[in-house]
């Protein structure tokens, strides 16, 4: 019996695992993932996990997770799962998770990452959304942390598969077995996007569609023999997951991480455990991340003292539209501590095509141009008015072995500087939405895969201007969603996140509206601020449009922490979401 525990008796196991060791560095040039991990077990490299500090509390070398994967393999299979059938589990950045992920992948069982609760909504929120997953994905089993037994036990016995904690799982036989030899075109898991779209579709992944993603991942961003990885990133999400999980053991690379949950309370630990790790090289982070820590700075800090991000070359940015004035504030914070603009490396990608399809070149940092509203819109140039800006931040060039195109009206293929629908062909584009035909077909058309987005090429560079289903559409005019929100977000006292646009039906007619966080207590404050709102949004498109102050928090986020427009439009129209009362 081999009982993982984050008890270790090894001293060793304190000393986190080395940037560089002999073996030679494969870019994830590999059939199958499991063949990515015997060979990352060959080097002394592995991942390093650090408490809410960042202090290290467990390192765990590839060689230690291939030999617990492999037990959990066998548990699996004496368990009663085969080839093919799913395992769900609880995403929990730990050595339990890495192992069982990987352990499911040497069984031929889909791995199904699943999320962690959040501090929002409480025990029957979480219990609601783990069983629609769990629905969608119908798995054998949930494996879960024990501290969220009572929930998630409550969901698997919802939707009847078997559910344990995987202390008590692990602490069953392992039986010797003989594992299913993986083929490239096998599924290798199941990923769940964000939730923002689609939502609760599978997207099933081959061993080959991944492969090929970490390699052009790697690729771009100039993965070499001593970079080391930081992360705080959920590895339900597909940059967490992919981005900073898989790829590291697929390209050898030694990585450290802080819980989520952990960098939410003390999001500058990320910058000291980037400071401290010497060989750190690259880490990521959505916008909201880079926000939150130049907030935590003062004017009195004396960052240089405190950090040293000299080293980090490659700070990662993909997870949503990317904000280039929350980019230059982190950048203005940071400088004293050698961090550089250049380092900022902006992306796109998505679940549906494994994770990335376009990244900035290596130290070209952020680059952006300004486009007139009438061109995001499509409307005539009004004369009468001064002309409006957005400033659109380039996502780089296709990586190796993809190809992108933007397409207009009957899938014409659009020219330079002409926005369409983003669509993309390549290896790494998903096998199907789990047992979902339609979806599948819907969006996969001829080997190219429909992302959902809007944006344009420059000289083969991306630009990414939204969702084409958050736009709204009112009176025949496109009204981005980014434009609005971004408009109430110079007002003072409100922060990234706090604003949410979208469109409603009020007396037959569709009109812009806008959810805020209310910070302000008193009806008269908060009449002011909502007629203040009223005011910058009728300046953006025209019109009137409903405002709705809601108490902080209420506005719902992905997995990945980026707002969902589409689910905080549901709970308000179902009251789920319910406005502050102001008196008359």
């Amino acid at each position: 019996m081999n009982d993982i525990s984050l008890k270790t008796k090894d001293a060793a196991a304190f000393q986190p695992t080395p940037n560089n060791c002999p073996l030679p560095r494969r870019r994830s040039d590999f059939a199958t993932f499991t063949d990515a991990m015997n060979y990352a077990a060959t080097s002394q490299k592995g991942l390093n996990f650090h408490d809410m500090r960042g202090k290290l509390e467990r390192a765990y070398p590839y060689a230690e997770l291939r030999s617990d994967a492999l037990a959990q393999a066998h548990r699996l299979l004496a368990a009663g799962l085969n080839k093919g059938d799913r395992l769900a589990l609880v995403a929990e950045t730990s050595p339990e998770f890495a192992a069982l992920f990987c352990g499911a992948v040497y069984a031929g069982i889909w791995p199904v990452p699943l999320p962690l609760p959040t501090t929002f909504g409480g025990k029957d929120s979480y219990v609601d959304q783990i069983a629609v997953q769990l629905a969608s994905s119908d798995p054998q089993m949930l494996i879960y942390p024990p501290d969220i037994a009572d929930m998630a036990k409550t969901a698997a016995d919802r939707q009847g598969c078997d559910g344990a904690d995987w202390d008590s799982f692990s602490a069953t036989d392992a039986p010797e077995a003989d594992l299913p030899e993986a083929l490239p075109e096998d599924i290798c898991y199941l990923q769940y996007s964000s939730g923002s779209t689609r939502f609760p579709t599978g997207v099933a992944v081959t061993h080959e569609a991944l492969l090929d993603n970490l390699r052009g991942h790697a690729v771009a961003m100039d993965v070499g023999m001593n970079d080391r990885v930081v992360s705080w990133l959920p590895w339900y999400h597909d940059m967490g997951l992919v981005g900073c999980f898989l790829s590291l053991i697929s390209n050898q690379v030694s990585g450290d991480y802080l819980k989520t949950e952990h960098f939410a309370r003390r999001p500058l630990a990320w910058l000291s455990l980037i400071s401290r790790n010497e060989g750190t090289t690259l880490s990521y982070s959505p916008t909201f991340g880079y926000d939150i820590c130049a907030r935590r700075v003062s004017s009195q800090t004396h960052v240089a003292d405190k950090f040293d991000l000299s080293r980090w070359r490659t700070a990662g940015n993909g997870a949503d539209m990317i904000r280039p004035d929350v980019m230059q504030n982190f950048v203005n914070a940071f400088a004293e501590a050698g961090f550089q603009a250049n380092a900022f490396t902006p992306s796109y990608g998505l679940a549906e095509a494994t994770l990335a399809v376009t990244v900035m070149p290596p130290r070209e940092g952020i680059r952006v141009e300004l486009v007139e509203e009438e061109r995001l819109s499509g409307a005539e140039r009004d004369l009468s008015r001064p002309a409006r800006y957005r400033a659109i931040v380039n996502c780089g060039k296709a990586v190796e072995g993809m190809e992108v195109q933007i397409r207009g009206e009957g899938d014409t293929i659009r020219a330079d500087h002409q926005i369409g629908k983003v669509w993309c062909r390549g290896k790494s584009v998903m096998h199907s939405y789990f047992r979902d035909p339609d979806a599948t077909a819907e969006c996969l058309v001829g080997g190219w895969l429909d992302t959902g987005d809007m944006g344009y090429m420059v000289d083969g560079y991306l630009f990414i201007v939204g969702r084409a289903k958050d736009m709204i559409i009112i009176n025949g005019k496109n009204h981005w969603p980014q434009d609005i929100e971004w408009a109430v977000e110079q007002l003072p006292g409100f922060n990234h996140g706090d604003i949410a646009a979208f469109s409603v039906e009020t007396e037959g007619e569709e009109a812009p509206a806008v959810l805020v966080h209310c910070r302000v207590s008193g009806d008269s404050e908060r009449r002011e601020l909502r007629d203040q709102i009223r005011d910058k949004v009728r300046s953006i498109t025209g019109m009137n449009c409903v405002v709705e102050l809601v108490p902080p928090r209420s506005l719902p986020r992905t997995s990945s922490g980026k707002l969902s427009r589409a689910k905080a439009k549901r709970l308000y129209l179902s009251g789920e979401i319910q406005p502050l009362d102001l008196a008359a």
